[in-house]
């Protein structure tokens, strides 16, 4: 009976143990993920752009499908979203867009999402119905949070009103209320159209400009820090970060992480956090290479 009590005991005692080796190793795995957000913008909001490649109505239309995946996104996790300007397609989607997402953590959940995106699919606006390949691109830029971050000399700027175009009530049709900023030094041009008074649509103009002047300061002193590490810089349209694949079979795979998922459909409806996390411990598997 002593030696079965005895047995019993230290059966407890192993069972204990390993509970308490896996707590620890899921508090371990929790830190370690927090250390994705380490960066000096990570914890802020962000302002997302989305540009159509060319291949007109097709990229266009693809331009629209990731907005709507992004907002979807933004929604399903409660952060706050405000669509800055809309431009139009010619005939179906949006050449560009851009979208304040705000939240704690927007930037750091979206920072590597910059990047082009590219879609293969059988064409809905191809009356052969063939495959075709389209191409969009994402910027995500770091909400401003001090004007000492970001010094803009209003001689620098030149401020440009005309009447909004697409759909919106009649004082948006009727006056001039959208504005064009330009800054001057660097050629950066902000547009905002979608509210109803100039000064807002200004000052929502003045704030993409301040994310974009922040995000070419990120991007100069990655470009540093990546040629100290010895890796081949290419940004803009030359980095291609991930594929949907919708034809002939269904796939979505980020090329750096190298994660890959056979239900691109459920992307783009939003369901992205798994892209994200992937990519977010690669990048911190990166960032702790020699």
């Amino acid at each position: 009976m002593l030696a079965l009590a005895a047995a019993e005991t230290d059966t407890d005692v192993i069972a204990e143990i390993a509970a308490d080796v896996e707590d620890v190793e899921a508090e371990l795995e929790t830190l370690q993920f927090q250390l994705s957000f380490s960066g000096p913008y990570d914890d802020r909001s962000a302002v997302l752009a989305i540009h159509a490649g060319a291949g007109g109505t097709e990229s266009q239309d693809w331009a629209e499908m990731l907005q709507r995946m992004y907002l979807r996104w933004a929604t399903q996790r409660a952060f706050a979203v405000n669509v800055i300007d809309v431009m139009p397609g010619d005939e179906a989607g949006i050449k560009s867009t851009t979208i304040e997402i705000a939240g704690p953590l927007a930037y750091g959940w979206l920072r590597g999402e910059r990047g082009v995106h590219r879609l293969v699919r059988l064409s809905p606006f191809d009356a052969a119905h063939a495959r075709h390949t389209s191409f969009a691109l994402v910027e995500v830029m770091p909400e401003v949070e001090s004007e000492a971050e970001v010094a803009i000399d209003e001689a620098d700027l030149r401020v440009d009103t005309f009447r909004a175009g697409g759909h919106g009530g009649q004082n948006v049709q009727k006056n001039a209320t959208a504005v064009r900023v330009t800054h001057l030094p660097t050629g950066i041009v902000t547009v905002c159209q979608n509210e109803r008074s100039l000064r807002r649509n200004k000052e929502s103009a003045l704030r993409v400009l301040e994310a974009r002047l922040l995000e070419r300061e990120v991007e100069r002193l990655e470009q540093e820090r990546a040629l100290l590490k010895g890796e081949h810089v290419e940004a803009g349209w030359g980095n291609q970060i991930r594929s949907y694949v919708l034809h002939p079979y269904k796939m979505v795979k980020d090329l750096r992480s190298d994660y890959a998922g056979s239900d691109p459909v459920k992307v783009l409806d939003g369901d992205l956090d798994p892209l994200l996390q992937a990519y977010l411990q690669w990048q911190l598997g990166t960032d702790g290479e020699a």
